[in-house]
């Protein structure tokens, strides 16, 4: 019946596929729904036929045979504004967009803050909308890793857990990171070297003020939370109650952009006076006077790793709980 009707309103058929790429009804399915049980040569037959035909899949139907939704929620647990603002963001999206593509799987891009936003999330994310989940900046002991996984919703972090729970992450390696530009500083003959610190309530701002304690100790410390607004009241700070600081570790290129333009309105060369070290290696670092020396870490890999992990997870492979650190490399550029 499905067929007639799908003949009758000019769609075309599986049955229709399977005769022009000359294989078998089951080995367009198994293309169609993402299978890797399936030669080469038969799925480049079968996805030519589909382009030729303009085939669409009933994704209603197989949603009743597979038990599978075909689409996988990306939730970022920041305000929209943040999320916009910072290059990080745009880059993970596109690399986990380019791994679930290629699957044949949709992403739905989540925005949560506001507890009205978290309450709506919480309650989309089931079996029954998304097969999985990434979830990326949490903050705190947030306790949704442990909800989703205990109604079957696979997840993957992109980030390490605040505190030792078990669970699927990726990060990279940013004690290693913010360890190694610190000591660059001091290479440079930088003796007072002060930290404008991320967020502590993430694994992130702590790792990284961590790295900065290795080198420096009980050095100058001010807190911000990854923008740029938070990096210009934190040197303000720094100025103020250290004026002799000839160094500045920022835990973001966005803080240490917002530090730049203090250290400018103080009238102090950059890097003459204040040799300056950010951390992503965003496209900001690049466009900043003097251009930013910063921390890269590989955010496009990171995308692709925890959606490769998330789909393995699909899979039904038996990863366990894995983790997975990637390391960091310190870009040398004009502000140090």
């Amino acid at each position: 019946m499905t067929a007639d009707r799908s003949r009758a309103s000019g769609r075309p058929t599986l049955e229709e596929v399977a005769l022009r790429a000359g294989v078998g009804r089951g080995t367009v399915s198994r293309v169609v729904n993402g299978s890797a049980q399936v030669s080469p040569r038969a799925k480049q037959a079968v996805e030519d036929a589909i382009a030729e035909l303009g085939y669409v899949p009933n994704r209603a139907a197989r949603t009743l045979v597979t038990q599978r939704t075909d689409s996988v929620a990306l939730v970022v647990f920041e305000s929209g504004e943040r999320f916009f603002a910072e290059p990080f963001f745009g880059r993970i999206v596109q690399a986990v967009s380019s791994v679930l593509v290629a699957r044949n799987l949709q992403m739905v891009l989540m925005i949560a803050q506001a507890p009205e936003e978290r309450r709506r999330l919480e309650g989309y994310l089931t079996r029954q909308h998304v097969d999985g989940a990434l979830l990326l900046s949490l903050h705190g002991d947030d306790p949704l890793p442990h909800v989703l996984e205990e109604r079957g919703v696979a997840t993957v972090r992109v980030g390490r857990p605040m505190y030792a729970e078990r669970g699927t992450f990726v990060d990279a390696d940013n004690r290693a990171g913010a360890r190694e530009a610190v000591a660059y500083l001091q290479t440079q003959g930088r003796r007072c070297i002060a930290a404008i610190t991320g967020p502590l309530d993430m694994a992130a701002g702590i790792a990284r003020l961590d790295g900065y304690r290795d080198v420096v100790g009980d050095g100058p410390v001010a807190f911000g939370d990854f923008s740029q607004e938070s990096g210009a009241a934190a040197m303000y700070r720094l100025l103020e109650q250290y004026p002799e600081v000839d160094g500045v570790f920022a835990a973001s290129d966005t803080m240490a952009a917002g530090a730049l333009r203090v250290l400018r309105q103080f009238g102090r060369r950059v890097p003459e006076d204040v040799a300056l070290i950010g951390f992503d290696d965003s496209v900001i670092a690049r466009h900043t006077e003097p251009p930013l020396t910063s921390v890269d870490q590989p955010i496009a890999e990171m995308g692709r790793e925890v959606a490769r992990l998330l789909l393995a997870k699909l899979d039904g492979d038996e990863l366990g709980d894995s983790e997975v650190v990637l390391p960091t490399r310190l870009v040398i550029r004009g502000s140090a």
